[in-house]
């Protein structure tokens, strides 16, 4: 039997990057990758037959009706009037990015399934489509963005028309049903449609000096944990991100420009009591207490904290860790680079 072979990767991300919360986003080099292989002759099981290896593998579910990846690739194919996948498909997904950490599992897996149906229905989407069906599903923009198109980005949710709208906002639970144990192949046909623009983004400079730090705690935060404690409105004096874009950018980098830059009143201090030992890091690691160091922050939602850094990383990385220990968490860390190419998919010719 001929087939074709191809490879899906998005890379992980960080987002907020201290007070750009809900607006920027930074893509980095784990990755989630997909080996996809697809029949010409159109023969096969019905439904793709999905394996996984890398981090956090045993808890993913593997049927096709289930698994993130493949919902979300179904639903770009019915909303472009395609209604089942292509018979004979395999996919077998290695994952690089820890789940709940901070680093963009959900966002890398949304991101892949849009690419996957992108794939599968032949649609030849253009990037502006590929996001407006990746924001049906991950309704902050942030992540999805970075990890679609790479490098250090600036994201936001338009404000659409009211028919626009209010298709934009339908219950994830109708973008993504539930399938039932005995749905069959006419079940959940007629997706919600994603409107045309729904989010738009800017891409920003980044010196190519700067490496990140993300040092891992080895438990869990759920985003909506982490999200409902913070308040409904700020003043003024709390929002600071316009220095942010700039400082990142600048290159040989400023140190302590970055460092303040970095500061975050709208996120952080409402976290500190979900992250033991939170408040310690970001007070004593600074860029004079810690040369190389240029900024440091809570990664997304946490528990991951980000250091950006153009030297000394694994004794900024060994300091953190140090903090940890005293509040009874292990970490791991990695340095990692900022990923300029964002996801891929390419076919792999034998």
């Amino acid at each position: 039997m001929s087939v074709k072979q191809y490879k899906i990767t998005v890379p992980s991300t960080t987002a907020n990057v201290g007070p750009g919360f809900d607006v920027c986003g930074i893509a980095l080099s784990l990755s989630l990758a997909l080996d996809v292989s697809i029949p010409t002759d159109g023969q096969g099981d019905e439904l793709p037959v999905i394996t996984y290896s890398g981090l956090d593998s045993d808890n993913v579910p593997l049927s096709p009706y289930k698994n993130l990846l493949t919902r979300v690739a179904l639903y770009v194919l019915r909303s472009n009037g395609i209604d089942t996948f292509p018979r004979g498909v395999k996919i077998h997904a290695h994952n690089e990015i820890p789940f709940g950490r901070g680093l963009g599992s959900s966002g890398a897996a949304v991101i892949a399934g849009v690419l996957l149906g992108n794939l599968l229905g032949n649609l030849n989407l253009p990037t502006e489509r590929l996001l407006d069906f990746a924001l049906m599903v991950e309704r902050h923009p942030d992540n999805v963005t970075a990890a679609l198109v790479g490098g250090f980005v600036g994201s936001y949710l338009r404000e659409l028309p009211p028919a626009d709208l209010a298709a934009a906002s339908v219950p994830l639970a109708e973008v993504l049903p539930e399938y039932p144990a005995d749905a069959g192949p006419d079940w959940g046909k007629n997706p919600p449609q994603a409107p045309n623009g729904i989010g738009h983004y800017v891409r920003f400079g980044w010196a190519p000096e700067i490496k990140a730090i993300a040092v891992m705690p080895r438990f869990e935060l759920a985003t909506a944990k982490s999200r409902n404690v913070l308040p409904e409105t700020y003043s003024r004096k709390d929002l600071r991100m316009a220095v942010l874009t700039t400082a990142l950018a600048r290159s040989p980098p400023d140190a302590e420009l970055i460092y303040e830059a970095m500061k975050d009143r709208v996120h952080q201090p409402y976290r500190v009591p979900l992250i033991p030992g939170l408040q310690k890091i970001l007070s004593e690691l600074t860029y004079t207490s810690h040369p190389g160091l240029c900024g440091i922050c809570l990664s997304g939602a946490g528990p991951t904290i980000l250091a950006l850094a153009t030297d000394n990383f694994e004794g900024i990385a060994k300091e953190i860790e140090r903090i940890f220990a005293e509040e009874g968490v292990q970490v791991d860390w990695k340095v990692l680079d900022v990923d300029t190419k964002g996801s891929t998919c390419e076919e792999i010719k034998a």
